[in-house]
């Protein structure tokens, strides 16, 4: 339950943030850390709106959508203690529990009958799909390297050394994961959250017509990822045998590096043009295989 309750501390202030680094980077005085949280008590206190056009699948996928992050988090370790769901092959329950909350999200969108949001869920869909292999590529490594295929263990038996091979690993392992949380949930330079011109949005477009309390929940769902993925970092970077109060300590440091990465890159990047983000995002699964190809040099697999 530990590592639940650090995720959510995680995203409470996560957003705020992010906010803050590209207020400051802009010379702006910009809202306050806290200003995520007090949109989303504003939107806690509003009714749903639903259209004509929509059924019951739009109504039910934001509660759908974080659902199933919520059930990522619990698969998720933290130092010497356990997931609270913890089993020989989580990691493939980990990525798929995430892909069917997106899966729900995308067909939430095209159940309100909306050409922008379809156009929206399209490249949503086509995104997910190309950076899945990155993902598989990254935890099948891990799991080649430690022998074992849960979360718990895999972290258990790994940690950075001065190993060459493992040193280089690592890095390409944090660039991975911090660029899979970047497509995941549509950042800069994949997509702006900030755009309001239909035509060039993705994720936001998707969620035009939802409103209120639902429109709340899919907030708090991207929130949470953000910190689930800042999670995995952490798993990687801090060894599991360390102190439990320095743990925390770390864990907090690397979100907030995290969420200070994210700020300064969309302070100073501009987003991609549309037809450029298929071959970035296919760069990140390119430097996965090369985590892989260390991997087998390590492990004399590679003959």
């Amino acid at each position: 339950m530990a590592v639940i309750i650090l995720i959510i501390i995680t995203a409470l202030f996560f957003p705020g943030i992010i906010l803050r680094i590209k207020s400051i980077a802009s010379g702006r005085k910009g809202p306050g850390v806290l200003q995520p949280m007090k949109e989303i008590a504003i939107l806690f206190r509003k009714g749903s709106v639903f259209g004509d056009t929509s059924g019951i699948i739009f109504r039910i996928s934001p509660a759908i959508s974080l659902s199933a992050v919520v059930c990522a988090m619990m698969v998720l370790p933290f130092g010497n203690l356990k997931a609270v769901i913890s089993f020989e092959g989580d990691f493939i329950f980990f990525s798929y529990i995430l892909a069917l909350g997106k899966f729900f999200s995308i067909i939430g969108a095209l159940d309100t009958g909306s050409s922008f949001e379809g156009m929206g869920a399209n490249r949503e869909t086509f995104f997910s799909m190309l950076i899945e292999p990155a993902f598989f590529i990254l935890l099948a490594t891990f799991a080649m390297f430690t022998g074992h295929t849960s979360f718990s263990d895999i972290f258990a038996g790994f940690h950075i050394s001065s190993d060459h091979f493992i040193l280089i690993y690592s890095i390409l392992a944090v660039y991975i994961i911090i660029q899979i949380a970047v497509v995941e949930n549509s950042r800069v330079p994949v997509d702006d959250p900030k755009t309001h011109l239909e035509l060039t949005m993705i994720h936001e477009v998707m969620i035009l017509d939802n409103s209120g309390f639902d429109k709340a929940l899919i907030h708090i769902g991207s929130y949470l990822k953000f910190a689930v993925f800042g999670t995995l970092l952490y798993n990687v970077v801090v060894p599991a045998g360390i102190n439990t109060i320095l743990q925390i300590a770390l864990f907090f440091s690397i979100q907030f590096v995290f969420a200070l990465t994210i700020g300064l890159v969309e302070s100073f990047r501009a987003r991609n043009k549309m037809n450029k983000n298929p071959k970035f995002i296919l760069t990140i699964s390119a430097v996965a295989w090369i985590a892989f190809v260390l991997i087998l040099i390590m492990t004399n697999k590679l003959t």
